[in-house]
């Protein structure tokens, strides 16, 4: 297993544990999968620009992406149901882990003038979201083959109850936390 969850079992539950006050370990809260998406509006014009935020999406988690399509029609937009708009990917498990490890130690400290990802980014029911803006700071796109700019949104899912539970626990995984 990773080297982040065993941290997790090893130290990370216990501490919970005892800072919650909870008698169970299993009511600890916990990772239970990352979603990572990419929003491509061009792609109602240029479906080739999808392609190319799939194949970037599939380097960074090392998984295939879905492709995420429009839900209602929007004639502003030109926009049609069932249109592609983005992709995703939602990871579990070891490669969960594997990829939030990466993320905090090193595609974070790569952003530039970062000082820490905001605390208010929490959706009142344990589940915070993380902006990236450009796909580059992650170390596995070759910035030659890249033709435009791309930015993507991190979901972290956790089993916290409430924020301050998910925020103690994404603190103890080493996620830096800048100032409100």
């Amino acid at each position: 297993m990773s080297r982040l969850y065993e941290e997790y079992k090893k130290k990370i539950t216990p501490a919970l544990q005892k800072k919650f006050t909870l008698k169970n370990r299993m009511a600890v809260p916990r990772l239970e999968k990352i979603i990572l998406n990419i929003g491509v509006g061009e792609a109602t014009q240029n479906i080739k620009l999808l392609d190319a935020a799939k194949t970037e999406l599939s380097l960074i988690t090392g998984q295939w992406p879905a492709v995420a399509r429009a839900k209602k029609s929007i004639s502003a937009f030109k926009l049609r149901k069932g249109q592609p708009i983005g992709c995703y990917v939602t990871l579990r498990g070891k490669r969960m882990y594997e990829f939030f490890d990466r993320l905090v130690n090193i595609v974070l400290p790569r952003v530039r003038d970062f000082r820490g990802v905001s605390p208010n980014s929490f959706d009142g029911r344990g589940n915070f979201t993380v902006a990236v803006k450009d796909q580059l700071v992650f170390p596995e796109i070759d910035y030659t083959k890249v033709e435009r700019q791309r930015g993507m949104n991190v979901t972290i899912v956790t089993s916290a109850e409430t924020d301050e539970e998910a925020l103690a626990l994404l603190k103890k995984l080493g996620m830096p936390f800048g100032e409100v």
